[in-house]
């Protein structure tokens, strides 16, 4: 199948959908697919990707002719499918999803944000001024959380599949059969995040809730934390951990490879993903597969891999995620239950073979709207 993906962020920039997208390109044309990409983001010439780019402000990732750009490497590549990636604003995807249009060719569009309010009246805006959900277009998005705003403003005209994040988990799993020995290298109890220190992700909010989880436990119980990680947020952080007398037991170690992330997750008990528009979770899938109990809100998508009280524990708000941090530490039984249930069961979330096989059933959904619209 020749596939033609489109997204505004690619390589050489890191972050999720550039990583996402990147990955699974690799995947689909080690499966045997022709595979090409237009990118709005500046970068080294790479075999298949069309990078399509104007002097914009701040180097943003847009072109204001995107869409005539996107309409000829279509007609010059003929693609079977189109393949557009939205982050909550993703200008140059919505030019591929109006190229793809234009250019009567099948189009699949995922969505890789939770959409907040804001998000949902500007698309609805969108389907008012343009009449997109009468384009015979599929959407999918990485988890049932997700979907649910996206189904509320496209409504019954747009087909919307949830096909989750791809990952390669077999770097984070322990070795079959091997005891876990967590307890006996360190007698406390060591609380994980990671993620990108960015106000949006509500960093602060994370602080508080291992303050409130502390006061929970014991005196006796020593308890340590790490926040590995990096962005705008990490001086507000830094302060509110020296107001609190924090610093003793939070530790901000900045940004890690994954090789150093997997090397901290080898010490950790309890792993905390607090967001509450977490549209998938790659971090908290990751930590799920090294086996950790993962404390998560029940209303992200996190939802989709952790059940409350087999892989983890879920609350919908922060006193329910200090509660369940605290009892994570003081039940040491349950902790470790948890543990043992998520070392001996790999999650089944996040495999290539699952995620290449939902994307093609989209794609054939895509091909059989185009045909009887």
């Amino acid at each position: 199948m020749r596939i033609f993906h489109v997204s505004d962020c690619y390589l050489p920039r890191l972050g999720g959908i550039e990583v996402q997208v990147a990955d699974l390109v690799r995947v689909q044309r080690e499966a045997g697919h022709t595979v090409s990409v237009a990118t709005a983001t500046r970068g080294e010439e790479l075999p298949g990707v069309h990078r399509i780019v104007a002097r914009m402000p701040f180097d943003l990732p847009v072109h204001p002719f995107g869409v005539g750009h996107i309409t000829r490497r279509l007609t010059s590549v003929r693609p079977d499918v189109v393949h557009v990636h939205m982050g909550a604003v993703s200008p140059f995807a919505w030019m591929g999803v109006r190229a793809a249009t234009r250019a009567g060719v099948p189009c699949v569009v995922t969505v890789h944000s939770m959409w907040d309010p804001l998000t949902r009246a500007a698309y609805r805006l969108l389907r008012l001024a343009f009449g997109w959900q009468g384009w015979g277009l599929v959407a999918t998005t990485v988890s049932n959380a997700a979907a649910a705003p996206i189904r509320g403003v496209a409504g019954p005209g747009v087909p919307v599949r949830v096909v989750s994040n791809g990952l390669d988990l077999s770097g984070w799993a322990p070795p079959p059969g091997e005891p876990d020995r967590r307890a006996e290298v360190h007698p406390d109890v060591h609380i994980v995040a990671v993620g990108r220190l960015a106000p949006r992700k509500h960093p602060v909010r994370l602080l508080k809730l291992l303050e409130a989880a502390r006061a929970r436990v014991p005196a006796r119980i020593p308890m340590r934390a790490t926040i590995v990680g990096d962005g705008p947020a990490r001086g507000q952080m830094e302060r509110f951990l020296a107001r609190h007398g924090m610093t003793g037991w939070v530790s901000l170690p900045g940004r890690h490879s994954r090789e150093q992330i997997a090397k901290v997750l080898e010490t950790a008990d309890v792993f905390v993903a607090p967001a509450p528009r977490e549209s998938f979770g790659i971090a908290a899938l990751e930590a799920r597969a090294a086996g950790l109990p993962v404390v998560a809100r029940a209303q992200s998508g996190v939802a989709d891999f952790v059940r409350d009280g087999t892989e983890g524990l879920l609350g919908r708000t922060l006193g329910d995620l200090a509660r369940a941090v605290a009892r994570l530490c003081v039940d040491s039984g349950l902790r470790e239950s948890i543990a043992a249930h998520n070392r001996a069961t790999p999650p089944s979330a996040g495999s290539w073979p699952t995620v290449l096989g939902g994307f093609e059933r989209a794609y054939e959904q895509a091909q059989l709207r185009r045909r009887t619209t």
